[in-house]
């Protein structure tokens, strides 16, 4: 999102004429109350997500732990505030995640050319390539900003990723809407078994100017996404429970939120009080801020129903609206926020600005045939990074020679 994202609150008035654009968690850490979730537990043998996760597998570590962390809306072009890296860095070196998931607005507009395009990209990967650390990325509304000045699209961008030593993206299936659709196995500590799933999907960039002949004012105009990838997550799901004899748990990331996060603040559909909130909170747990409306697309995508058919998925993890952190059970799947990581995008207002700079973590436990999951956020705040609400841009890091 932009800082006019932040003012319109899901009535953003820019288009993109563009139509095909290409159990319960366990929160806690850092202050925030803990709430208790179950998953499903230890899986039959099923196949690696894909043939480079052959050579790389994902695995729990031998006292059954793995640690997932959540970068969102790094969102800024070559010259990246100097503090987005500090806490980057300062997060992979106190946690050592065993993944790092690059959840949308990786990158943004202000690039002139193919070349400080790449040089945004990979700024924002060094935290992870020089630590070792594998990583995937998934795609937000503001990642083809520069595009129509480099000519690098998504699949440009998604070949340009994959050419990291320790990315773990995959081509995007055939038929489905969207670059960088993936999911992601993790093996158990002992054998070839996984315990988890991560899936990664593009939920796009804007609606179209029009549709049928009717425009969108009125309506929020962000994308959504599209029953083709609702079916290639049922799909996907089945086939891996089929491979390992039950449903294998796991996390579903998408850039912009579902409708059903707003319902959940609310615990309604159509009234939004205080006093709405206080009986959501009583019933879905919630914890963390909100400080901006959540801005999804216009239609309801179905997702969440096609989750809670399937029931492997036990949470969704979003961004898009930077100044939102706060996470809860909706009727069994957690819908949570990991604010935002980015210095050089919008934030809070005033002095304030950057007090919500943040990544999410992600603490995986096998239990016996379970999975438990303890979530929490990560400020910068927290690792002694500088609050200023001012610019501090930095030179490009330098490009990785390629062979």
């Amino acid at each position: 999102m932009t800082e006019h994202d932040q003012q319109s609150t899901g009535q953003d008035t820019e288009h993109s004429a563009g139509w095909d654009r290409r159990d319960f968690v366990r929160m806690g850490g850092l202050g925030t109350a803990a709430l208790a979730l179950g998953a499903t537990g230890a899986l039959a043998g099923a196949a690696p997500a894909s043939a480079s996760n052959n050579d790389r597998p994902l695995r729990f570590k031998s006292d059954g732990t793995f640690k997932i962390v959540q970068f969102n809306d790094t969102q800024d072009d070559e010259r990246i505030d100097r503090r987005t890296i500090e806490l980057m860095e300062k997060v992979l070196d106190a946690e050592q995640p065993d993944v790092v998931v690059h959840n949308g607005d990786n990158i943004t507009g202000g690039c002139a050319n193919a070349t400080e395009m790449k040089q945004a990209m990979n700024n924002v990967v060094q935290p992870m390539e020089e630590r070792g650390i594998p990583w995937v990325v998934a795609y937000g509304n503001h990642d083809e900003d520069s595009t129509p000045d480099t000519g690098m699209d998504e699949e440009d961008m998604l070949a340009f990723y994959r050419s990291y030593r320790h990315n773990l993206n995959q081509p995007s299936p055939r038929g489905v809407t969207g670059s960088g659709n993936m999911n992601l196995l993790i093996r158990g500590a002992r054998g070839q078994r996984p315990s988890f799933n991560l899936f990664l999907l593009d939920s796009g960039r804007y609606a179209p100017e029009t549709m049928a002949g009717q425009d969108f004012e009125g309506y929020p105009t962000w994308d959504w996404l599209r029953m083709n990838q609702v079916h290639w997550y049922t799909e996907t799901s089945k086939l891996v429970e089929k491979q390992a004899g039950q449903k294998v748990p796991a996390l579903m990331f998408i850039h912009i939120p579902l409708w059903e996060y707003r319902f959940m603040w609310f615990a309604s559909v159509d009234s939004r009080t205080a006093a709405d909130h206080e009986r959501a909170v009583a019933k879905h747990g919630i914890v963390g801020e909100r400080n901006e409306d959540e801005c999804p697309g216009p239609f309801n995508s179905g997702m969440f129903s096609a989750i809670l058919d399937r029931g492997d998925v036990k949470g969704v993890f979003c961004g898009h609206d930077h100044v939102n952190t706060y996470v809860g059970n909706y009727y069994g799947v957690m819908l949570g926020y990991a604010g935002n990581t980015g210095f050089g995008t919008y934030g809070l207002s005033g002095a304030g600005r950057n007090r919500l700079r943040g990544a999410r973590v992600f603490n995986l436990t096998e239990q016996d045939n379970d999975v438990d999951i303890e979530t929490h956020m990560v400020f910068a705040a927290d690792l002694g990074i500088d609050l200023t609400a001012n610019d501090q841009s930095m030179d490009p890091l330098p490009l990785p020679r390629r062979k």
